[in-house]
């Protein structure tokens, strides 16, 4: 019987943790799966470890290297090599639990169509609490754009999408010295296509660790100005209300200032609310200098 599920887990130097993943696959209630490993240029020992779990045979496995390009380039090569219906990315650091493959297929089975681009579910700590908030019980399909703007839903939610459409929307743009372009980019892209099924079951484990990660947003917000302003860009296209526009023209204009692109302006898909967004777009823009400076001198 042909998979109908293809789990993907981008790594880079992460073999330390892998085996979580990969020990969750095993005790998986159901087997329709494959796993595609795209190993983002990694300078450990992934590349022998994987092999290893090849030649045990307990899960079907595919690996693919390639050069280093960030998170949103192993999902573009991913996206290029999944064969089945359905896709969901399983980070290297996390894990599903057991149900989690069986609970996806039956529901998909019972309930999916071309009519939807796949399903949404939950993620949840180790410990079993929901990252955010359950998704509302009388929903039963949405988009992910609703889901946060309309429904007020707090949190990452675990996405499985129809391969079809993974594909056929266009890949994350790489910019030369960037790792980083926001996932949210495609996630868009596909909301404009059809909804998707809510599935309010736990489909995934993370590690969520409040602490920091807003530094660490800031961090990858000045390492990767190119690939935020292409996305602000687009977003602004899509967004669902005013303010959800003006704040994406707020952060076109800061990430347009650290590329130095005086053209913004000009460029923009919404010229009236960038040009109204400038001095906000300029106090950001300082304030992430100023926070950059700070966390350089602290160390």
């Amino acid at each position: 019987m042909k998979p109908l599920l293809t789990i993907f887990t981008p790594t880079y130097n992460r073999a330390y943790t892998l085996h979580l993943c990969y020990e969750s696959l095993q005790r998986q209630t159901c087997k329709e799966f494959i796993w595609l490993i795209i190993d983002d240029g990694s300078t450990d020992n992934t590349r022998e470890l994987v092999k290893q779990w090849i030649t045990e045979g307990t899960v079907p496995i595919k690996y693919h290297y390639q050069e280093n390009q960030g998170m949103h380039g192993a999902h573009n090569a991913a996206y290029e090599l999944i064969k089945t219906e359905l896709n969901v990315c399983i980070d290297s650091d996390d894990y599903m639990p057991d149900d989690a493959v069986e609970k996806i297929v039956q529901y998909w089975n019972r309930y999916g169509s071309n009519k939807y681009a796949g399903l949404i579910g939950l993620d949840a700590t180790p410990e079993g609490q929901v990252i955010g908030t359950r998704i509302p019980e009388q929903l039963k399909e949405t988009t992910l754009t609703d889901l946060y703007a309309k429904f007020k839903v707090k949190g990452d939610k675990k996405l499985v999408y129809r391969s079809e459409l993974t594909k056929k929307t266009p890949p994350y743009p790489l910019f030369n010295g960037e790792k980083y372009c926001p996932l949210s980019y495609k996630y868009i892209l596909i909301d404009q296509e059809c909804p998707l099924l809510v599935m309010n079951e736990v489909l995934c484990h993370v590690e969520y660790l409040e602490d920091g990660s807003s530094m660490n947003m800031i961090h990858q917000y000045r390492k990767n100005p190119y690939g935020f302003a292409f996305f602000r860009k687009e977003a602004m296209k899509y967004a669902p209300t005013m303010k959800d526009k003006f704040r994406e023209c707020i952060h076109y204009v800061s990430s347009s200032l650290m590329i130095k692109n005086n053209r913004f302006l000009i460029e923009s898909p919404n010229k009236v609310f960038t040009a109204l967004a400038i001095p906000f777009g300029v106090s950001l823009y300082l304030f992430i200098n100023k926070t950059q400076r700070a966390t350089v001198i602290k160390q």
